[in-house]
């Protein structure tokens, strides 16, 4: 199991991480799913608007009703389907938490950066398993099968 995205979609994924600090940010990937052997591919990222309003939004996001169906509507249009969401863990793992397995959808790619101190320091994927128990990670790679590595910040 893979997911593979461009390095400048995942950029404005990191971006979107280390702006959104210390806040959690969020966004939906379409694209085309996988088959026959062929990886899941992120054609494009919508970035969405983090609408938790309460005190928890260091640790909880909220996509709107509108910004999913928008994205549904997206996807549509272009042939692609939602493969799945991105979100930022600020100052913790690129591990799913057991509130995201309560809110994610089997077959549905969570992607999932770590933001340690307002940089970006790892990025996961993560698939639910069809009874709900755990999550299984996918590998993540660029458009021609290399697996994303995270460079160290220079100092």
């Amino acid at each position: 199991m893979s997911l593979r995205l461009s390095a400048s979609d995942l950029a404005k994924i990191y971006e979107h991480g280390e702006a959104s600090f210390p806040e959690e940010c969020c966004g939906v990937m379409i694209g085309r799913s996988a088959t026959q052997g062929a990886p899941a591919t992120v054609e494009e990222i919508l970035s969405a608007q983090n609408e938790r309003e309460d005190e928890n939004r260091h640790n909880r996001f909220l996509i709107s009703p509108r910004a999913l169906l928008d994205a549904q509507r997206a996807a549509r249009d272009k042939g692609l389907e939602v493969l799945g969401y991105y979100h930022s863990h600020p100052d913790h793992p690129a591990r799913p938490s057991d509130f995201d397995r309560d809110h994610a959808w089997p077959a549905t790619s969570y992607l999932i950066v770590s933001i340690m101190s307002g940089r970006v320091a790892d990025c996961r994927s993560w698939l639910l398993k069809s009874d709900r128990s755990a999550f299984d990670e996918e590998s993540v790679e660029d458009l021609v099968g290399n697996r994303v590595a995270i460079e160290s910040p220079v100092s």
